[in-house]
Order: structure tokens, then C-alpha cells, then sequence
């Protein structure tokens, strides 16, 4: 008997909501005023999050015109970028994020492909 309430409790945690694959992300976009490549940069990060990540994100929008102190305290040397916080670990992707399976591999969402 003892057995079947082990396999139950196994079971139960398995399908469970806190699941691993439940993981929040926190994401920051830094941008430098709304210029053509900001406001792609912020659409491919809006679309990609909800088609990958919905309901499981946080997404901040910083403006470097406007915030210029927070370019130096994160070390940002190109705009857009786009920093994600949590999960760990942290990584930095650069450019308009136009390159959506790059973006995922940056998130780690998705593998990279090794070539032979």
C-alpha cells in the first residue's frame, strides 16, 4: 500500500502549477526614443513574448533619451537591447529583434542549433 502513495504524491506534483516550465520572465527593453528601429525593436519583443511567453512576463520599456543614467548603471553600449533579468541567467540580445529565433535563443526558449 504504501507504494501506491508514493506514485500518488509523484503524480500529483507532476501536474502541479508550479511547475518548472512556469517560469516568469522579467525583461527589459532599453531604447533611445521612438525611432523606426525602436518601435520594431518593441513590437518583435511584444510579439514574441505573447506568442511564447504569454502570461508569464514582465516587460519594461526604458527609454535612454529620457532615462540616461540607467545606460551607465546596466552597462548598455548599443540601443535597442534587450536584458533579461530572471530567469537566470542573464543575457543581453542587441539590435531591432527582428530575428525571432535568435531572440528565443537569447531567452532561452529554444536551443541553439549546432551545424556539423
Amino acid at each position: 500500500m504504501p507504494r501506491k502513495q508514493v506514485l500518488d504524491s509523484t503524480k500529483a506534483f507532476e501536474q502541479s502549477p508550479a511547475a518548472p516550465q512556469e517560469k516568469r520572465y522579467i525583461l527589459k527593453l532599453y531604447i533611445t526614443g521612438m525611432t523606426p528601429q525602436s518601435m520594431r525593436a518593441i513590437a518583435n519583443v511584444k510579439k514574441i513574448c505573447e506568442e511564447h511567453l504569454q502570461g508569464r512576463y514582465e516587460l519594461d520599456v526604458v527609454d535612454l533619451y529620457q532615462q540616461p543614467q540607467l545606460a551607465k548603471g546596466e552597462q548598455i553600449i548599443a540601443a535597442p537591447t534587450l536584458i533579461k533579468k530572471l530567469p537566470l541567467p542573464l543575457r543581453r540580445i542587441i539590435g531591432d529583434m527582428s530575428k525571432t529565433e535568435r531572440v528565443l535563443v537569447g531567452l532561452d526558449l529554444r536551443e541553439k542549433e549546432l551545424w556539423p
